[in-house]
This record gives C-alpha cells, sequence and structure tokens, in this order.
C-alpha cells in the first residue's frame, strides 16, 4: 500500500496574483503547493481523503485512472470544493463514487451541491453514495480507517489511521483519549500551518511538540502555507526524523 500527497498547501498565507515573495518566485517544486490531499492506493484501487478545488489538477498530473472512494475529514470549501470534478470517474467506471463522512459533512454537501442530492437527477450530475461515518473504524477495498476526532478550533474533524500510518489535517487540539489511537503510529502526518500561533491550526512549534509526544518513528508536515517559509531553509531547521511533505511525494506504509 502507499499514499501519495496529492497537495500540501492552503489558501490561507497565499499571497496575491504577482506576488513577489520569497515563496512564490522560488523555483523548488516543493514549494508549489495544491489544497491538501491524499490518495492511498492498495493493488489497483484508489482512495483520496479529501477532495479540494484543486481534485482535477492533483487527479491529471498524478495519473489517476480511477477513483473507488473519497473520505472527508471535514466540510471546510478548501477540502470539498472539487468534488464536481469526479464526474469524469462515474463515465469511465460507469459507477456511483462511495463517499464517506460524517452527518455535519454531509449535511454541508446537501447544501454545498443541491444538484447532486435533488429527486430529479439532472444528466452529468457527479454520481455519489453516501455512507457515514460515526467514529467507528471502517474498510474501504481491503484498507481499513480508525478514526480519530482532532479539533479545527472547536470545529470536530476527523483525522484517520490506516495501519501504523496517521493523517491529521486542520487541527490544534487532539485531547487524550484520540491520543491513545495514535500511540504506536510508525508514519504520522500532521498538519503546521506557520510559524506564528494561529486559532485554528497547530504552528510549527506546537506541530513539533505534538510529534515529540507522540514518538512516532517518522513524521511529515502539510496543510502548509507561505508563512512558513520556504521549504528547503525549513527542512534544514527540523529533526532528522521530521520532514516537510511535498506535492507528488509517496510513501509505502
Amino acid at each position: 500500500m502507499k499514499v501519495t500527497f496529492l497537495g500540501t498547501g492552503t489558501s490561507q498565507g497565499v499571497p496575491v496574483i504577482n506576488c513577489f515573495c520569497p515563496v512564490c518566485t522560488s523555483l523548488d517544486y516543493r514549494d508549489k503547493r495544491l489544497r491538501t490531499s491524499i490518495l492511498i492506493q492498495n493493488h489497483r484501487h484508489n482512495v483520496v481523503v479529501d477532495c479540494g478545488p484543486d481534485f482535477r489538477q492533483q487527479a491529471l498530473v498524478n495519473r489517476m485512472n480511477r477513483l473507488d472512494a473519497i473520505v472527508f475529514t471535514h466540510e471546510h470549501k478548501d477540502h470539498v470544493g472539487g468534488l464536481d470534478e469526479i464526474r469524469p470517474f462515474n463515465f469511465q467506471q460507469k459507477s456511483d463514487i462511495p463517499v464517506y463522512a460524517s452527518n455535519r459533512v454531509i449535511n454541508h454537501l446537501k447544501m454545498e451541491y443541491p444538484y447532486i442530492f435533488t429527486e430529479y437527477q439532472y444528466p452529468g450530475i457527479p454520481k455519489i453514495d453516501i455512507r457515514e461515518i460515526d467514529g467507528s473504524p471502517f474498510e474501504i477495498m481491503g484498507i481499513s480507517f480508525t478514526p480519530i476526532e482532532v479539533f479545527h478550533h472547536k470545529l470536530p474533524v476527523w483525522g484517520y489511521r490506516i495501519n501504523d500510518f496517521t493523517y491529521i489535517t486542520d487541527a490544534n487540539l487532539i485531547k487524550e483519549e484520540e491520543k491513545r489511537k495514535i500511540h504506536g503510529t510508525k508514519t504520522l502526518v500532521l498538519n503546521a500551518l506557520q510559524i506564528a500561533p494561529h486559532i485554528s491550526h497547530f504552528n510549527l512549534e506546537q506541530a513539533l511538540a505534538m510529534v515529540d509526544e507522540l514518538q512516532p518513528e517518522v513524521a511529515y508536515f502539510t496543510h502548509i502555507s507561505h508563512r512558513l517559509g520556504l521549504h528547503q531553509e525549513i527542512s534544514d531547521a527540523l529533526p532528522a526524523n521530521v520532514h516537510l511533505a511535498y506535492d507528488g511525494l509517496t510513501l509505502n506504509i
């Protein structure tokens, strides 16, 4: 099984067009970050965690030839804004795409994409099969997911543990009982938005402290804004077992 980072960035802290900040002008491909998402591949099956506004570009760049399921962490636009772009997979596979989400996220999708859920199904709309997540472990195509509840300020967000790999984005609080689900993880992915403190995300210092507490073998930071700085400069200052993720990075898990 392998995981590919489709995107490791965020719209927060992204400057306007024609900005000449160091990140915008960097020639390092690792500084070019699309909205945060991962692709989990198990044999021929592809499962995406979050489907943001950059999903079409991510699917093309990574040559995704099928989509077997989408798993959502929460309902913010940078994580659900690409749902309409799954239609080519509907056409190609001639099937609905299973979508796994909490009840709250499902209700948000109904407001965001009402045409998907209307009684009259207009030809060509995205076709999905809703599967509600209630916090219990679940399985998709032989991939076992254990939900981990974290908090994005006051908003509950799902992180997921898959075997010895744990993926958490958009968090600034993990309660003790949820940390117990993470213990023993070999690879931890955690959001690290920027250097300065933030109301709803771990900053770099807080993310490093969480890695030190949870003690994975290796950690990768994602959901990175321009305010964190250049990939190479930040990487040079990190502990040996901590890395910045970048778009296109693939891990075997």
